[in-house]
């Protein structure tokens, strides 16, 4: 039965990808020849060109699918666990060594006494 569907999935889903791709440069496409030709002046592109932007940015600025969320929240996680074992006095002393390094200015305790 799992073999039955997985022939019928496995075309379904390259042809999903094919189309997501094909309206990915077409949108690209029309959006560069409709904006940036009477806006700048420079020449209109052809549907493989607009494929080439859009994998270029893709390199360049990431994103998509694999990246959603994942900045973050990664580093938040690895924060906790390298900070989660410290005692209080070692991650103040942490705190202030980034306050100074930054040039945040005095923490929030030193301002208090002064």
């Amino acid at each position: 039965m799992r073999r039955k569907n997985l022939i019928w999935i496995a075309p379904l889903a390259i042809l999903g990808m094919a189309f997501f791709v094909y309206i990915g440069g077409e949108i690209v496409m029309h959006l560069w020849n409709w904006l940036l030709p009477p806006l700048f002046g420079w020449r209109q592109i052809t549907f493989w060109q607009a494929l080439g932007v859009l994998v270029l940015c893709r390199i360049l600025f990431g994103g998509g699918i694999s990246h959603h969320g994942s900045g973050g929240s990664n580093f938040r996680r690895r924060r906790k666990e390298r900070c989660g074992h410290m005692s209080p006095e070692e991650r103040e002393r942490f705190r202030q060594r980034m306050r100074e390094r930054w040039g945040l200015g005095p923490s929030p305790s030193e301002s208090k006494g002064q």
